[in-house]
């Protein structure tokens, strides 16, 4: 099958290429938004293939998978085709709804010719799509392995644009969570965080590739994830299948996806700190912990599931 996807979000598209299926990406110059082709800090097979937009006009195309609404325009003036009438056509909401939830009215609400995809059943729950129908795929991982050393008693997080998303990924409780504990911040614009913060305790590493910043991630003895409200991070996921154990919000589908045994999460902001307090000075609990939160997202977010769910997607919807 041939289907045609833009590079939108690096590590979810990371796991969608792994498919036995060709997909188009399209590359435009300077790679803008609209552009981006191939990931540069992710490693991709030879079926994801770069195609300029003007040869897409040409181009056999058995599915569109959209991803922000604006694309529906980009196919009907790049392809000269209607998602979802003269293509086949899917809608990947990776998003938890915002503003007056959970009263939200999803961008491709009673739109019956399509397909909604979310990636977790909290957000299907709290979208309102109308008459659209729905679907939850939840997310896949390419398997890092089992990295985990713990070796540096610090905390790891990840998150980009911290600064511009302030409350939503909780970077004001940084503060509150460093204090007695060191915390290192990986991810896009986080240059400026500790500096801005006002917090030495907390230091940023930002841009790594992939392989890299998994490398970086599996030298923290803890997975700190104090985001509020987004969607389920692909980053609490990849820490999980390195082997380190999390403490989380018990926020959107956090409480699905950390089991019991594969960390602490809580709404309380107290028994967080003091569970990384506790963690970041047990080496050895923090390995059974994590040891358990590996053997969870293996289980829940294996990529082998990830890619039979959507093969079952796409075969449908090009029916």
């Amino acid at each position: 099958m041939r289907v045609l996807i833009w590079h939108v979000h690096g590590s979810w598209t990371t796991a969608f290429v792994q498919a036995p299926h060709t997909c188009l990406l399209p590359v435009t110059p300077g790679r803008g938004p609209d552009g981006l082709g191939r990931a540069r800090t992710w490693d991709w097979p030879e079926t994801a293939v770069e195609v300029p937009p003007e040869q897409l006009r040409d181009a056999e195309v058995d599915v569109v998978v959209l991803q922000r609404p604006h694309e529906e325009e980009l196919v009907r003036r790049w392809l000269g085709r209607r998602p979802g009438v003269d293509v086949p056509a899917v809608y990947v909401e990776h998003d938890a709804p915002s503003h007056r939830v959970p009263l939200t009215r999803h961008a491709m609400a009673d739109r019956p010719e399509l397909l909604l995809v979310h990636v977790t059943h909290f957000n299907a729950l709290f979208w309102d799509a109308g008459s659209t129908p729905t679907r939850v795929v939840e997310h896949g991982i390419v398997d890092p392995g089992p990295r985990w050393t713990g070796e540096l008693a610090r905390a790891a997080v990840v998150v980009n644009d911290p600064l511009r998303r302030g409350r939503y990924v909780g970077t004001d409780l940084l503060p509150y969570f460093a204090d007695g504990a060191g915390i290192d911040v990986f991810g896009m614009r986080v240059r400026d965080l500790p500096r801005r913060l006002g917090m030495p305790e907390i230091r940023a590493f930002e841009d790594l590739p992939q392989h890299r910043m998994h490398d970086e991630l599996a030298m923290r003895r803890v997975y700190l994830h104090p985001v509020r409200w987004t969607s389920l991070g692909l980053s609490l996921l990849e820490a999980m299948h390195l082997g380190m154990p999390v403490v989380a919000f018990a926020a959107t589908e956090v409480v699905e996806a950390v089991p019991p045994e594969a960390g602490v999460i809580s709404t309380r902001p107290a028994r967080l700190r003091d569970a990384l307090r506790r963690l970041l000075h047990d080496p050895d609990e923090a390995a059974e912990i994590g040891k358990a939160a590996r053997a969870a997202a293996l289980a829940r977010y294996g990529l082998e599931r990830f890619l039979r769910d959507w093969d079952l997607v796409l075969a449908d919807v090009a029916r």
